[in-house]
């Protein structure tokens, strides 16, 4: 686990939020269960051996930012929180979340925030380039994190 990132997310979402759509936010932030049906980030490809020892890809959903509590390489403690804005006019919803993330995860993950990029209200897009900034992102032995945005409905990650 050496390749280890230390996410931030820090935003506010725009109402309306379906039904759907919070549930399985709240799932993927370890915030509640697993909705039936997943409708932002679907499939969760994992590579396993079956009995003849050969490769097979299963389906295995987790959370993308449900981790809670101590953090392993970045120190401190990893969190997610989702709540209501009473100030509306800056979205209904305020998001935090701080987790380690593996670059093997970036794709799923990064399915994930291009959907919440377009959830975001407008003071997190940049008019000059069109970027939607969600955030932080810092390798675990580097001291300074750098912009998270997502890019033409894409994450981009560190290189």
């Amino acid at each position: 686990m050496a390749d280890v990132f230390e996410l931030t997310l820090t935003l506010d979402l725009l109402d309306p939020l379906s039904e759907e759509e919070l549930a399985e936010l709240r799932w993927h932030l370890g915030l509640g269960p697993k909705p039936e049906i997943l409708r932002i980030v679907t499939t969760f490809p994992f590579v396993v051996e079956d009995e003849h020892g050969e490769p097979v890809v299963e389906d295995h959903p987790e959370p993308l930012l449900g981790c809670h509590g101590e953090a392993f390489k970045v120190g401190g403690a990893l969190v997610s929180a989702l709540v209501p804005r009473q100030d509306t006019r800056r979205g209904a919803w305020a998001l935090t979340s701080r987790q380690e993330t593996h670059p093997d995860d970036f794709e799923r993950t990064g399915e994930l925030l291009s959907w919440l990029a377009t959830k975001a209200v407008d003071a997190h897009r940049r008019s000059d380039n069109g970027d939607v900034h969600l955030g932080w992102i810092r390798f675990c032995e580097e001291v300074q994190p750098k912009p998270l945005v997502v890019r033409d409905g894409v994450a981009v990650w560190p290189t």
